[in-house]
């Protein structure tokens, strides 16, 4: 086997060319046969030299074996007899003599021997490590060094849990020019999607992305409404969109529409009794468990549950009231980890917390949660299903735990936030809580700040853009911190070491260079028959007119595409489009007053006096001077009968 391997390894690259090898291009280097064989003779040489040094151990154990019973024996005889000192000492030198001489008989790897000599655990430890590696062994104090080093990381890492937040690296999508209020990744980590003011929808794909970071698809599923909440299911394979108007939207994960809730009937008091939301939405989320299942908050003082095969109708009604039993409107809604509780967070600053399958009363509820008369913007659960964080308009940060539902846990203040769906959110290992800070124009960095869970000391802060941090995300898998800011930005932050996949794939593809348009250039008709003098001139090269063309100013200028609808990204629609806005628009610049027309017409009676041009020339030797129609008085009606008199 060695021998076939030397020679494979030492063939000349010209057999391989004849036999057909060398025509797979440079993916052919995966498959090295050399180094295959190379590491085949390795592990070949390695497994004969532990069966040796097997064998040797077996036989210098079973010699010391032999040593040991004489003395054994010889010590058990002296013992018994007394007055024989003498002959004790004599024995006692003899079996010292023969342990000298077996200690220096073992002349081969006597610390491997007495270390497997030492107990049956330890040595198989010292085996399996054996097999691990490859090649000669390692000095024992190089291992140990080693795993003293790595101790030594994960407990620095333990103690200091600064180093677990993934922010070494980051990248940044642009998604448009207004607040990115929307985040949403899918349970893979495959694909991000975003949601803005501006009404778009954007999805990135990781994978299919290069370096210029653009999104493979903008769509606006809900027309003219801000996007508030966007969320992947469980599965993956289904987005919930929550939007300024009354129905949320399921679509797929291409962005086509699945289904749309109905609407409700707002003239009927009683909320419980029409089959949807009647006002503006605020927020929803998907079930943790159930993948049909979805949830959504309304200024209609309502919290509906869904499922996504009927969409006539919702599953089941959670009417929040305040101290005085009143309606009041909730900001925000979620599930717990394990999809039995749900929990919204209210105008009136009180947050409460009802059984999934009871929707009649609250199971836990918290007054004074926030300030009254703000929004609470964030409600989520930890990843152990006992603390709730909240984010409130009152620029506020706390973690409850709902068994003792009265006093927080912890609190952090002067948080600013603006907006009414900032985020806070936990970190993968459960022991930081992440939120975004709010400024105004000109006002400074919006910052994103960790908070230790067990005692909210802050830990850490990240600069992260001279706007508002809106929404933020820590995904569980990928390890990679996903932030929105108000001026239309999507960061990623990410670890290349700790991170895993996400914007890694993206950040090391080179960009496309983009193809030149081939249109652009007249196609040659090629007439071969036609007279000469008709026959069009051979284009030479296409490339050198392409860069002709580029010089040309008129040529390579791009005109703006024209703005259907109503105006987007910045953009005025186009007036003028149809006949009622071009007369509009002429009315509207049109400045002359026509109240009185006698005016408006003597206005030019000077004027056409003097230089007469169309009609009195025509009547200049017929009738030199003007004549006008005598106006008739108009006839009495008194004496007509009143059949014949005119009705007003």
């Amino acid at each position: 086997l060695l021998a076939d391997a030397e020679m494979l390894g030492g063939a000349d690259p010209e057999l391989a060319a004849t036999m057909g090898f060398s025509g797979f291009g440079k993916k052919a280097r995966t498959f090295d046969l050399e180094a295959m064989f190379e590491q085949t003779r390795r592990t070949a040489v390695e497994r004969s030299r532990k069966v040796l040094e097997a064998r040797e151990r077996e036989k210098e154990d079973q010699a010391e074996k032999e040593f040991r019973s004489p003395c054994a024996d010889s010590s058990a005889s002296a013992s018994s007899a007394t007055g024989a000192g003498s002959t004790l000492t004599q024995r006692e030198a003899a079996c010292s003599e023969s342990e000298g001489s077996s200690d220096e008989e073992l002349t081969g790897p006597s610390v491997q021997s007495q270390t497997s000599g030492q107990g049956p655990a330890e040595g198989t430890d010292d085996d399996d490590e054996d097999d691990e590696f490859i090649g000669p062994p390692l000095p024992p104090g190089f291992r140990d060094s080693d795993d003293d080093n790595d101790n030594d990381d994960t407990e620095e890492e333990d103690t200091n849990p600064v180093k677990k937040i993934p922010d070494s690296h980051e990248i940044t999508l642009q998604h448009g020019t207004k607040t990115v209020s929307a985040l949403g990744l899918d349970p893979s980590g495959a694909r991000l999607i975003t949601g803005g003011y501006d009404y778009d929808v954007k999805f990135w794909d990781f994978a299919g992305m290069d370096a210029s970071l653009q999104a493979f698809r903008s769509l606006q599923p809900c027309e003219c409404h801000q996007i508030k909440s966007l969320q992947y299911s469980s599965t993956g394979d289904v987005i919930l969109v929550v939007s300024g108007n009354s129905q949320a939207k399921v679509l797929d994960r291409d962005g086509f529409p699945v289904m749309e809730c109905i609407k409700g009937d707002q003239y009927i008091v009683d909320m419980t009794n029409t089959k949807g939301h009647t006002a503006m939405l605020n927020s929803g989320c998907w079930h943790p468990k159930i993948k049909e299942e979805f949830l959504t908050c309304s200024n209609d003082g309502t919290v509906r549950t869904w499922d996504v095969n009927n969409e006539k109708k919702h599953k089941s009604v959670f009417k929040p009231r305040s101290v005085q039993g009143k309606r009041v409107i909730p900001t925000t809604c979620t599930y717990s980890r394990d999809g039995k509780l749900i929990a919204a967070g209210c105008q009136d600053g009180s947050i409460q917390i009802w059984d999934r399958n009871m929707s009649v009363h609250t199971k836990f509820h918290c007054r004074q949660a926030h300030a009254p008369g703000t929004d609470t913007s964030c409600l989520t659960f930890s990843y152990d299903g006992t603390v709730l964080a909240s984010r409130g308009g009152d620029d506020t940060l706390k973690i409850w735990d709902i068994r003792q539902f009265k006093k927080p846990l912890n609190s952090a203040e002067r948080l600013p936030s603006f907006f009414p769906m900032t985020d806070c959110c936990f970190s993968p290992d459960d022991k930081i809580l992440v939120t975004g800070t709010s400024v105004k124009k000109g006002g400074g960095s919006g910052k994103l700040f960790f908070f230790y869970r067990e005692t909210f000391q802050k830990l850490y802060e990240i600069e992260v853009t001279d706007a508002s941090v809106v929404r933020c995300l820590w995904h569980p898998k990928l390890n990679q911190i996903m932030v929105g800011t108000g001026n239309g930005l999507a960061k990623v932050y990410y670890d290349p070491v700790k991170s895993q996949r996400g914007a890694k794939l993206c950040v090391v593809k080179t960009k496309r260079k983009e193809r030149q348009a081939e249109t652009l250039t007249q196609d040659y008709i090629i007439t071969p028959h036609a007279l000469p003098m008709f026959r069009e001139p051979r284009q030479r090269s296409t490339r050198k007119q392409l860069e002709k063309d580029r010089l040309d100013p008129m040529k390579s200028h791009k005109p703006e595409p024209p703005v259907a609808g109503p105006g987007r990204g910045g953009r005025v629609g186009t007036h003028g489009g149809t006949l009622s806005s071009y007369i509009v628009k002429n009315i509207a610049l049109d400045k002359t007053d026509d109240s009185n027309p006698r005016e408006a017409i003597l206005r030019h009676a000077k004027e056409a006096e003097e230089n007469p041009y169309w009609v009195a020339p025509a009547y200049a030797k017929t009738q030199p001077k003007t004549v006008f129609a005598e106006v008739e008085p108009e006839d009495d009606e008194t004496d007509k009968p009143e059949w014949k008199k005119r009705k007003i």
